[in-house]
């Protein structure tokens, strides 16, 4: 697929990967609709230097309804919707056998349903147009677990199934869908952690540092671009699930 005009949703993006993804995009020559449950200040767009390419909508995608609000509108904005990135995530870290069941839900209901939420109405635009790309972001958890994470890394486990069930059913319609595995990347969730705990987590990261969210960001155009991928996960992670 050709980005440049292409319409492209970036749910979850006024920080972090998100937004690393939407400015990706933007590079790229495409129309970007940024996303967040809280309203995103301006300022942010002091990034994106043409106006008529860029656009805000707050929603929460956890609500059905403002999913679908969202998605309307990001059509209506710019006429079609061709690239949806699902990025919109939160964590909710305990233990399991101190965990609630609305601390387990939570992500679930965010990172999971959320994404469906937004899924089921950008589909029905695609199908029409018998084109489109969906990108969802994962994590490397779900492929090899984490402590005090076991509903994050349920529902991002989830989403590699929810991939690749939807890539055979769209790929009828000429509309692909993959994953994106994310490894430790240097966002708040990393800059958080101790200087001592980031040290020992680079130990176990083969090309021993890191990642920025511009590595993720790459991925999913290049995912966008290629016409013949379909129903993959892709893990931008230093090595770390190799090791």
């Amino acid at each position: 697929m050709e980005i440049k005009d292409k319409v492209v949703l970036v749910t979850g993006s006024s920080r972090g990967i998100g937004l690393a993804v939407a400015k990706a995009f933007y590079q790229a020559g495409a129309k970007v609709i940024l996303n967040s449950r809280h309203q995103i200040d301006d300022s942010i767009l002091k990034d994106f230097s043409d106006s008529e390419r860029i656009a805000i909508i707050s929603g929460d995608v956890a609500d059905a309804q403002q999913a679908a609000d969202l998605v309307q509108q990001a059509a209506d904005k710019f006429g079609s919707l061709d690239i949806l990135v699902n990025n919109a995530g939160i964590t909710r870290d305990m233990l399991a056998n101190r965990m609630s069941l609305a601390d387990f839900k939570a992500p679930i209901e965010t990172n999971l349903i959320g994404t469906f939420n937004v899924t089921q109405p950008a589909l029905k635009l695609m199908y029409k147009q018998r084109a489109g790309v969906i990108i969802n972001l994962s994590s490397v958890v779900a492929l090899i677990g984490n402590i005090g994470q076991i509903n994050y890394a349920s529902s991002k486990a989830a989403l590699i199934g929810f991939t690749k069930s939807l890539a055979r059913e769209a790929s009828r319609r000429h509309v692909r869908c993959n994953a994106i595995a994310p490894g430790m990347i240097d966002t708040d969730m990393v800059s958080v952690l101790s200087e001592k705990n980031q040290d020992n987590l680079k130990k176990q990261i083969p090309l021993g540092d890191f990642g920025k969210p511009e590595d993720v960001a790459k991925t999913a155009v290049f995912l966008a671009e290629n016409d013949y991928i379909t129903g993959q996960v892709l893990t931008v992670d230093g090595g770390l699930t190799m090791a």
